[in-house]
């Protein structure tokens, strides 16, 4: 396949549109929210009225007939400025709406997806639990089908979850193990579970290192009754359901990375003209010239790996592997950018008014959350038939 990853005119006024948000209404409002650990609100709703949560969906459903792509260049260039809306909108997409897009039936896409798409609610996705992290198939929350009345009764906990408690989210699809299958092993489905629903209760927000402005919280299901059309996608194949959905989640977290590590290598640059030092502008001195080369060839390299994942999922082409190598890639670009962007600011890099500092304290969990970098590389050495 052809790896010109040009954009189109559509692509880039996509672009440039989200450029011009994130740097004239996210930036200089992101860091007081921030500093405050609160949600933004305000700045959601403007993003839902741009259809940003309906990036990839179809029309039909309220979405705005885009592509993975779009939401792909959205995220890069909300994240060049600030990760908390970006993550809040990766999830929101990819998390949210896409499992419901992906694996609902006529009804559930019909009930749901216009007001995901809006941004009018934010769907979360109910996957991590407190004893398995990366053993996703460890699930141990259960969903068991009330023969009398049909309804689903949920009983267990998730961590970790974004968008999980905000005062517009409207639903979270919780993977459960429902049964057993012949050889023994659990049996895992997906199952759509509305915000408010009685026994579904969500903790208060972590205290987090960094994406400070999201919202992220650990949930808990006390025989939590659901209709069993509340089923997403059909029994038992929840767990390869996920897998899906985290396959494409890889590609906009990469996206995401590569902003982060853009807007690094933006701030730094800016820095470096200015800043002056022994009489000079500190960006004269090699040793800061060839960190920013470094930084930018991080940047543009992961750029073109998320890229080429997206470009193959939209040919439906195979790209598990173009994926993984994006997002492991991409977010050891944005930890070590992050770094080198806090060592050029110097004391001002450790101060949280810079931008770099909430970019230095966002990187570290782009190598941990939709799969750890050492995942990633189990993934890819799979893929190479070494695994």
């Amino acid at each position: 396949m052809s790896l010109d990853h040009r954009l189109t005119s559509e692509h880039e006024e996509l672009r440039r549109t989200v450029e011009e948000f994130a740097h004239d209404v996210v930036a200089p409002k992101i860091g007081e929210f921030y500093e405050r650990h609160e949600f933004p609100y305000d700045i959601v709703r403007q993003m839902g009225e741009m259809g940003l949560f309906g990036l990839p969906f179809p029309e039909e459903y309220g979405g705005m007939g885009g592509d993975y792509l779009a939401l792909g260049l959205a995220l890069e260039e909300l994240a060049r400025v600030d990760s908390s809306v970006a993550i809040t909108l990766e999830a929101g997409v990819s998390l949210g709406a896409m499992p419901v897009y992906r694996f609902g039936t006529a009804e559930q896409r019909r009930e749901w997806l216009p007001k995901l798409c809006s941004g009018e609610l934010l769907g979360a996705f109910g996957l991590t639990e407190p004893e398995c992290g990366s053993d996703a198939s460890g699930t141990r929350t259960t969903a068991v089908r009330d023969e009398r009345t049909g309804e689903w009764v949920i009983n267990g906990s998730k961590c970790f979850i974004t968008n999980s408690g905000t005062d517009i989210t409207g639903l979270v699809t919780v993977t459960a193990v429902t049964g057993r299958k012949d050889d023994g092993s659990p049996a895992i489905s997906t199952i759509i579970v509305p915000a408010g629903t009685p026994g579904f209760s969500v903790a208060a927000p972590y205290s987090k290192v960094g994406w400070n402005a999201s919202d992220t919280r650990e949930l808990a299901f006390s025989d939590v009754r659901v209709p069993g059309a509340n089923l997403l996608g059909d029994e038992g194949r929840g767990y390869a359901q996920f897998l899906r959905i985290l396959d494409e989640g890889r590609i906009a977290i990469s996206a995401l990375a590569t902003g982060l590590a853009q807007g690094c290598v933006d701030e730094s640059v800016r820095y470096a003209r200015t800043r002056t030092a022994f009489g000079k502008p500190i960006g004269a001195n090699q040793a800061i010239q060839f960190k920013l080369a470094d930084m930018e060839m991080r940047a543009h390299t992961s750029r073109i790996s998320w890229r080429d994942a997206a470009s193959r999922l939209l040919a439906g082409e195979p790209f598990k592997k173009q994926a993984a190598l994006a997002k492991l890639y991409s977010s050891e670009s944005a930890v070590t950018n992050a770094r080198e962007a806090t060592q050029i600011h110097g004391g001002y890099g450790f101060m949280n008014e810079y931008p770099v500092a909430r970019m230095w304290r966002d990187s570290k969990i782009l190598e941990i959350g939709e799969g750890t970098s050492e995942v990633q590389r189990m993934l890819i050495a799979r893929e190479l038939g070494v695994s």
